[in-house]
């Protein structure tokens, strides 16, 4: 049965989910593509992964690297799947283009060209915000596009990972 928690954040409160051994959600109150099944789900704020998930994202919030994350379980298809595995390798304070992320995928299945549109989708569909970092994607030219959770949460988050958490306080969208 899946579990529920709420956390409170400088950019507002975050919904995690588990399946009691790994964090299958992470979420902005109130964002798109909250899956609606949850709404059944059981709140339990003391799984052990929940309060991993706090400390990384307590330390991540202060502006420290944090250290590894908790056990991670995104639910999605394997091309979804595949494409989160890029976000997670996207390192701190850094950014790539939804362009960038397709030829990395044409490279790694030995296509000439994939379509940026079609990663683009399943970056939108991340559902493990923050810990697989989709905020670190951006369109051509660095311009800020997409963010299911909003542009100012997006810019929030890229200003702390850049070093500037004036951002975060106080927040308003």
């Amino acid at each position: 049965m899946d579990r529920t928690a709420l956390l409170s954040s400088p950019l507002g409160e975050l919904l995690l989910a588990s399946d009691g051994e790994a964090l299958t959600g992470l979420w902005f109150a109130g964002q798109r593509c909250i899956p609606a099944w949850l709404a059944d789900a059981r709140r339990d704020a003391a799984l052990p992964v929940f309060e991993q998930a706090a400390a990384w994202l307590a330390d991540y919030f202060s502006g420290r690297l944090p250290s590894a994350p908790p056990a991670l379980a995104p639910r999605g298809t394997a091309f979804q799947r595949e494409v989160w595995v890029l976000l997670a390798d996207i390192p701190y304070g850094g950014t790539r283009t939804y362009g960038e992320l397709a030829q990395c995928l044409a490279r790694r299945r030995g296509l000439e060209r994939f379509s940026a549109q079609a990663v683009g989708g399943a970056v939108g569909r991340n559902p493990i915000s923050i810990l697989i970092p989709c905020h670190r994607v951006v369109g051509a030219g660095g311009a800020l596009t997409g963010y299911a959770a909003g542009l100012a949460r997006k810019r929030a988050l890229l200003a702390l990972e850049a070093g500037d958490p004036s951002l975060l306080f106080p927040f308003s969208e």
